[in-house]
């Protein structure tokens, strides 16, 4: 075939039942819903226990705009769990693994979420990850945690989007 030279064939990244075909970082997990159309609009679910998917109780709840084009990054805690939740517009997730013992340390994950196909993304205690808009629009997220917020001594940690340590650039 013509005009081949240079490029790259693309590999499988679904299946004939439009399963992702996704090697994620050891402990995150991914929760695909369905969006149920309805004669008045659209209902999905976020959250269910029974989906077995959330590491722990949910405890503490935040909504978070994100203006076109802002990045997130970096950010991680030790000790809580993230869930989030894309509900408008388009994010990328991009997530690192520095965890000392992790079998999978040094991978970085790249994930493009929206409400398009509703994905509810579990991130695990000591995953750096960052959020990037890629929307031309404003894009929201739903972040609930197993942990509430201290606002005394927050679990919260944070390096500059173009950290050294973090092997991704936005």
């Amino acid at each position: 075939m013509t005009g081949e030279a240079g490029a790259q064939k693309d590999p499988a990244h679904i299946d004939a039942d439009w399963t992702r075909a996704l090697d994620l970082i050891d402990g995150v997990r991914l929760r695909e819903v369905r969006n149920v159309v309805t004669f008045n609009g659209v209902t999905t679910e976020v959250h269910r226990a029974d989906w077995n998917v959330a590491g722990g109780e949910v405890v503490h709840i935040v909504h978070v705009a994100l203006r076109p084009g802002v990045v997130s990054a970096w950010h991680m805690h030790r000790h809580q769990t993230d869930h989030v939740f894309c509900v408008g517009g388009a994010l990328k997730v991009v997530l690192y693994d520095d965890r000392e013992g992790s079998p999978t340390r040094g991978k970085v994950d790249e994930l493009v979420v929206s409400p398009m196909r509703p994905t509810l993304l579990v991130i695990p205690p000591g995953l750096w990850h960052g959020v990037a808009n890629v929307a031309g629009e404003t894009s929201c997220f739903v972040n609930y945690f197993d942990r509430a917020y201290d606002y005394a001594d927050p679990d919260e940690w944070r390096l500059p989007p173009d950290s050294e340590q973090i092997p991704y650039r936005f």
